[in-house]
């Protein structure tokens, strides 16, 4: 199985992010998406990890799954938050049971409810990037904020902590983000810094208006004012849905232009914004 550092050394990969179910009915929707989105040969899939502790699980036994019973490549998600060093191993040893060659090592978030804070060996995901190098078997990605994190105090000591990480690790995937020049000013901002491993831009096609206001404000994404306005000519969900869609197409278009490696597409479970922006850029016949 192919690691996602060795594959960017080859040429562009386009991808897809997918998050752990919680009930057995999404578990399904998420099968039929996987089986849909499969004919589309992304480079690999991603799995994001729950905060709280309730999806770890299930994000193990996704990634396994998609490893064991189709022809795609999984990347699991593992956060420093919560975990103390003993169950990062264990985690790690499955993983490299399973035959699985990719991690993506982040921070994490705080659960929201106190009670559901774990101890931790771990402060930030650099130290989580160490330990998963100390095991000289994955390839290891790290998140980007184009932005800047919504913690850090500045964009430029933003950038010199994602510098600093990308040092030890394959490459980044960013958070999402609506107009090139935040990518094209992070990649030249990481270039001054010494830093030119491979930084592939994550798409989130707009697909529900509420759903993406709350997404950004959580992850510090602006909504410019370009894409609100043309939101909010409109309460008809397949005219937003179209919108998201257009948006995104174009976006993809100047990202490609502008020399990104790639193309990571935040699903949300869900194939058909994906095929159709696959469709518009005729990504099937470009890998």
């Amino acid at each position: 199985m192919a690691k996602i550092g060795d594959l960017l050394r080859i040429g562009r990969t386009f991808s897809f992010e997918f998050f752990p179910p919680r009930t057995d009915d999404a578990q399904l929707t998420l099968g039929r998406t996987i089986a849909e989105l499969e004919p589309l040969r992304p480079a690999f899939v991603s799995v994001t990890y729950g905060a709280g502790g309730s999806t770890r699980a299930r994000t193990r036994d996704v990634v396994t799954w998609v490893r064991r019973e189709t022809n795609i490549t999984p990347m699991a998600h593992l956060t420093c938050q919560g975990h103390t060093r003993t169950e990062i191993t264990e985690i790690l040893d499955h993983y490299r049971d399973a035959d699985v060659h990719n991690i993506m090592a982040l921070g994490g978030d705080l659960p929201s409810d106190p009670a559901d804070i774990r101890p931790s060996d771990y402060t930030y995901a650099s130290e989580l990037v160490a330990e998963v190098n100390g095991y000289g078997y994955f390839s290891v990605g790290v998140a980007a904020h184009p932005e800047g994190h919504p913690r850090s105090p500045d964009r430029a000591t933003d950038r010199r902590r994602l510098a600093d990480k990308l040092r030890h690790a394959d490459f980044a995937i960013t958070q999402f983000f609506f107009e090139a020049s935040h990518y094209v000013r992070l990649v030249d901002e990481l270039m001054a810094l010494g830093v030119d491993k491979p930084v592939l831009p994550g798409i989130m096609p707009v697909t529900n208006k509420g759903q993406i206001v709350r997404m950004a404000e959580m992850s510090g994404t602006a909504l410019p004012s370009w894409l609100v306005e043309r939101l909010n000519g409109t309460d008809d969900p397949h005219e937003i849905r179209k919108i998201g869609v257009d948006v995104a197409t174009t976006l993809c278009e100047d990202l490609l232009a502008a020399g990104a490696p790639g193309l990571h597409f935040y699903t949300l479970n869900r194939s058909t914004a994906t095929r159709e922006i696959y469709a518009n850029l005729n990504l099937s016949s470009m890998h």
